[in-house]
């Protein structure tokens, strides 16, 4: 917690498909964020809140609903302070769109780049795991505010080859988590570990969301 008890900025912080709002992962990068002055608000989709009414597993809801849902969250929350939005896998490929015109063509959803300070994605699908001709990065070639993808090295749904490889706009910044998977954990031979690979997501996230809302 910061020392005065106030915080530079909201990052809002968006779950996978698979897992709700208190994953593992999703609570070591929220504790880490707070810890360095940055408020966390976690949130579950849809889907995942009538899953966790019931306990029967669901699919992710459809897009148009998930960017609504997070719309709503993000006009709340922006009338609080500056803004950074983002989220885990799909939570961060949603949190991506809402800043672009694939929002505004969706019913009921509007672009919200004017309350959004910057959007950070922590393992972007880039495509289903083994298609890599299911690319789903087209909209960060023209995405117009500043965007941050961290990327496990051989996560299977973009390697740091594939990553590097593809076009983007200028407002994209790349960061690597060495040897880590869709979740930056390594492998034991590598000499990296899950816990250092957390903690260098943590310092170049809280970086760039202490950048985001300065400028």
């Amino acid at each position: 917690m910061p020392e005065n008890g106030q915080f530079t900025a909201t990052f809002l912080f968006a779950h996978g498909a698979g897992a709700g709002m208190d994953h593992a992962f999703m609570t070591a990068i929220a504790q880490g964020l707070v810890a360095e002055g940055i408020r966390v608000v976690r949130f579950d989709f849809p889907y995942m809140v009538k899953r966790r009414e019931d306990g029967k597993k669901r699919p992710p809801d459809r897009q148009p609903k998930l960017l609504a849902d997070f719309q709503r969250h993000i006009d709340h929350f922006s009338q609080e302070g500056p803004l950074v939005i983002g989220g885990k896998s799909m939570g961060g490929r949603m949190a991506s769109l809402m800043v672009t015109e694939v929002a505004e063509a969706t019913p009921v959803v509007r672009n919200c780049q004017d309350k959004v300070c910057g959007v950070a994605c922590l393992g972007f699908p880039f495509h289903p795991p083994g298609k890599p001709e299911n690319f789903r990065g087209d909209h960060l070639k023209t995405i117009a505010v500043p965007t941050l993808i961290l990327q496990g090295e051989r996560d299977t749904f973009g390697t740091r080859p594939e990553v590097q490889g593809w076009s983007y706009a200028d407002t994209v910044t790349l960061s690597f988590l060495p040897d880590g998977d869709h979740s930056f954990k390594p492998r034991k031979a590598s000499g990296f570990s899950e816990a250092g690979n957390l903690a260098q997501a943590v310092a170049v996230l809280a970086r760039f969301i202490h950048q985001c809302v300065s400028n």
